[in-house]
């Protein structure tokens, strides 16, 4: 076993640990006592956070996929510059001000949380689109090219599938990041887990704050698998050999 993989374990057998003492406490606390007492309300804030990311997310692959084709056709390049810096727009603006201003323009309430959520989550997922369309072999294309293919032909047989994996560690990152977020969504009205989290913050209760931020952490952490198997699935199987062969 190499010395790097001698940390890698350490650092995972640490850090399994230390989550095994933090349940132990939690649960000998009775730091989730929210969940079991009120299920119910538990089950509407949890409904509620899902599909603030859901549609947010499911808008962003939306705009952000089609855009980023757009983007790295050759007649279009010159618009990169100009349209990634509009997406980076979302990054830059601290979340809690996304919120301020999607509840100025739509009011308080779920539709102004989805569109800041929506706006925080594009640009991951342009700028993995571009990436992964941008890393496609020329002499690949060319190739394709001399077969006949069109160019929408090859966009679909020939760019797509093998920037797949890039645009999945995208939509990866944006719904990960959007989970943690919507919980800033109960600010405006929006609902989700987030209720827990600043009701525990505002009453010094650590039983609310611990029932609302765990869930969300495990949730982000059961999408982010989720998305890596279908990363993985989604990979041409010839780049998945190849890569095999590079790390073996």
């Amino acid at each position: 076993m190499g010395k790097n993989k001698i940390i890698a374990t350490i650092v995972k057998v640490f850090f399994t640990l230390l989550v095994l003492v933090f349940f132990y406490w939690a649960f000998s606390n009775d730091m989730f006592s929210q969940i079991f007492e009120e299920s119910d309300k538990f089950f509407t804030l949890l409904k509620q956070h899902i599909i603030l990311v859901l549609i947010s997310g499911a808008l962003a692959i939306l705009i952000a996929l089609p855009l980023g084709i757009f983007i790295t056709r050759p007649k279009f390049r010159k618009t990169e510059w100009l349209l990634v810096n509009i997406a980076n727009l979302g990054q830059t603006i601290p979340s809690l001000a996304v919120l301020a201003l999607a509840m100025g323009f739509l009011g308080i309430g779920l539709k102004a949380a989805i569109i800041a959520l929506f706006v925080y989550s594009v640009l991951p997922i342009l700028q993995n689109t571009i990436a992964g369309l941008d890393s496609v072999d020329e002499q690949t294309k060319d190739a394709a090219r001399g077969m006949g293919l069109t160019s929408v032909q090859i966009l679909w047989k020939i760019e797509l599938p093998n920037a797949a994996y890039s645009i999945m560690a995208g939509v990866r990152t944006a719904l990960v990041i959007n989970i943690g977020n919507a919980a800033l969504a109960y600010l405006i009205g929006g609902g989700g887990l987030g209720v827990w989290i600043f009701t525990g913050i505002q009453l010094f209760d650590n039983a609310y704050l611990i029932s609302g931020a765990v869930p969300v952490t495990l949730l982000a952490v059961l999408v982010d698998y989720m998305m890596r198997g279908l990363q993985h699935l989604l990979e041409p199987k010839g780049l998945r050999l190849s890569k095999a062969a590079i790390h073996s």
